[in-house]
C-alpha cells in the first residue's frame, strides 16, 4: 500500500486499520456519551454490539464482559515519556471485549467492524506480527507480555472486541483496546493483576506493535475515575484525583486533519530524540529534572530546535501542576489561561498543531472569552482539540464551529464530542 503512516503516540491502531485498508473499532460510531451514573453500560450500544458479534462467530453468549475507556488529556502534552505530569481524564468511549474459554491453547479473536475476520493465535506458541488482521495484533501483544514477559499462564479462549472510541482524534483507540484484553484476561485467568501493572501490559503491547508510546494512555484506559480527571506523575506512576467542576463539560472536537507522516523516523519520534538529548545535556535522566531557569540560563548552548523542544516539555510540566490546582479549586478561568498557554507552546516551540488545529482552538477560544480553556490534545499533525467549558456554552461552541470551521479548513467538517469523565477498565 502506497501510504504514509499515521503518526501516533498511543493511537497506532488507527495506523495499522488504515495500512491494511481497514478501519479502526470505532467505524460503527456508535454513539458515546451514555455510561453517566445513571445508565448500566450493558445497556449502552457498545456492549450490545459486541454481545450480538460475538453470538454470531461463537453461537453461545460470552461468559464475561469488559470494558476499557479512551481518554482525552485535558493538559501535559509529550511530558509523559520525558517522566512529567499529565492530567488526562478517561472518557465514556469504550472498547468492549466479551471473552469466554475454551478447550486447548488456542484464542480465537474477532471483531464487530471487520465482520469476516476471525483470527486465531496460539497461546502454546511464541507471539508473531501478521501481515493481515493488522489489528489483531494487539491481542496478540497483550497475550505476549502476559505470558512470554510475564510468566502468567493463559487458557484457550473466545474472544470479540467492539467500541466506539472515535477514530484518528487522538483519543486512544489502541490502549484502550489493550487494556479491555488485559482486563478480560485477567477476570478469566483469575491472574489477580492490579490495575497499574494492566496499564504497564498494555503499554508494552503497544512497544511490541511498534509505537514506543509513554505511559499516559493506557494508566488512565486502567485507572480512570468518574467525574474526574487524573493528575498522573510519569515516573513513579503516583496518581491525585482531581474534580471536574460541576456545570462544565468536556467537549473533543476532531478536525478530520488525519495525522500525517510517521514509521521510524516520524516526527513523533524526532521530537523525542530532541527531548532526550537536551536532557543528556543538562545530565540529567528527563527532562522532568530541568527547571525554567535552568533552561534559560543554559539556552545558547542549545540547538534551537532542541531548545525549543525542551522549553516546550519544561514548562508543559508546570503548567500541568498549575492547571491541577485550578481544577481542584474548580477555577475555570485560569484553566482556560494555562490551556491557552500550553497550546502556544505546541504550536511555537513542540510544533506539533496545523492550520486547522488553530482555526478551532481560535473559534472555539472566541466563544468561551475566558470562561474555559481549548487547546490541541494528542499526538499532534491533525486530530483534535480539547475544550473545558462551562456546560451552558457548549451549544454555542457546536454552533460556531459548525458554522466558521469549513471555512477556515478547505471545507472539511469537524466532528463534535460531549463527554463525561468515566470510569477506568472493568468487568461489567
Amino acid at each position: 500500500v502506497n501510504m504514509k503512516w499515521v503518526l501516533l503516540l498511543s493511537h497506532l491502531l488507527v495506523t495499522a486499520a488504515a495500512a491494511s485498508g481497514s478501519a479502526p473499532l470505532a467505524n460503527l460510531r456508535l454513539r458515546g456519551g451514555n455510561y453517566g451514573c445513571d445508565v448500566d453500560p450493558k445497556d449502552g450500544p457498545v456492549v450490545k454490539a459486541t454481545v450480538e458479534h460475538f453470538k454470531k462467530c461463537f453461537g453461545a453468549e460470552p461468559e464475561m464482559i469488559c470494558m476499557a475507556p479512551g481518554r482525552v488529556n485535558l493538559i501535559g502534552e509529550h511530558t509523559d515519556y520525558n517522566d512529567g505530569f499529565v492530567l488526562p481524564c478517561a472518557i465514556d468511549y469504550h472498547i468492549a471485549c466479551c471473552i469466554s474459554p475454551a478447550p486447548g491453547t488456542q484464542l480465537q479473536v474477532a471483531a464487530v467492524d471487520f465482520p469476516e475476520d476471525v483470527g486465531t493465535i496460539d497461546l502454546s506458541a511464541g507471539a508473531e506480527k501478521v501481515n493481515t488482521m493488522k489489528w489483531s495484533n494487539y491481542v496478540r501483544g497483550v497475550c505476549r507480555e502476559l505470558q512470554e514477559v510475564r510468566g502468567y499462564k493463559l487458557k484457550g479462549a473466545n474472544m470479540a472486541l467492539g467500541g466506539n472510541v472515535p477514530q484518528g482524534g487522538g483519543l486512544s483507540s489502541s490502549a484502550a483496546l489493550e487494556v479491555s484484553v488485559a482486563t478480560a484476561f485477567n477476570h478469566l485467568c483469575d491472574l489477580q493483576i492490579g490495575p497499574k501493572e494492566l496499564a504497564l501490559i498494555g503499554q508494552q503491547a503497544e512497544h511490541w506493535v511498534g509505537c514506543n508510546c509513554g505511559i499516559m494512555d493506557q494508566f488512565i484506559s486502567s485507572l480512570g475515575e468518574a467525574g474526574s480527571a487524573l493528575l498522573i506523575d510519569c515516573r513513579d506512576l503516583s496518581t491525585k484525583s482531581v474534580k471536574i467542576p460541576a456545570g462544565s463539560s468536556v467537549v473533543i472536537v476532531n478536525s478530520n486533519k488525519k495525522h500525517e507522516l510517521a514509521g521510524l523516523d516520524s516526527e513523533y519520534n524526532q521530537r523525542r530524540g530532541q527531548c532526550e538529548e537536551a536532557a543528556r545535556h543538562f545530565g540529567v535522566t528527563a527532562l522532568r529534572d530541568v527547571t525554567s531557569s535552568q533552561l534559560a540560563e543554559h539556552a545558547s548552548e542549545l540547538e534551537p530546535d532542541t531548545l525549543r523542544r525542551a522549553r516546550h516539555v519544561v514548562t508543559e510540566n508546570e503548567r500541568t501542576l498549575a492547571a491541577a490546582d485550578a481544577l481542584e479549586a474548580g477555577d475555570l478561568v485560569l484553566m482556560g489561561k494555562l490551556m491557552g498557554e500550553s497550546h502556544i507552546s505546541m504550536r511555537d516551540d513542540f510544533e506539533i498543531s496545523t492550520p486547522e488545529i488553530d482555526a478551532l482552538v481560535e473559534i472555539v477560544g472566541a466563544v468561551l472569552k475566558g470562561r474555559g480553556g481549548v487547546r490541541l490534545t494528542g499526538a499532534g499533525f491533525g486530530g483534535s482539540v480539547v475544550c473545558l467549558a462551562p456546560d451552558d456554552l457548549v451549544e454555542e461552541i457546536r454552533t460556531a464551529v459548525a458554522d466558521l470551521y469549513p471555512a477556515r479548513s478547505g471545507g472539511i467538517e469537524a466532528t463534535f464530542h460531549v463527554c463525561h469523565a468515566s470510569a477506568g477498565a472493568r468487568k461489567l
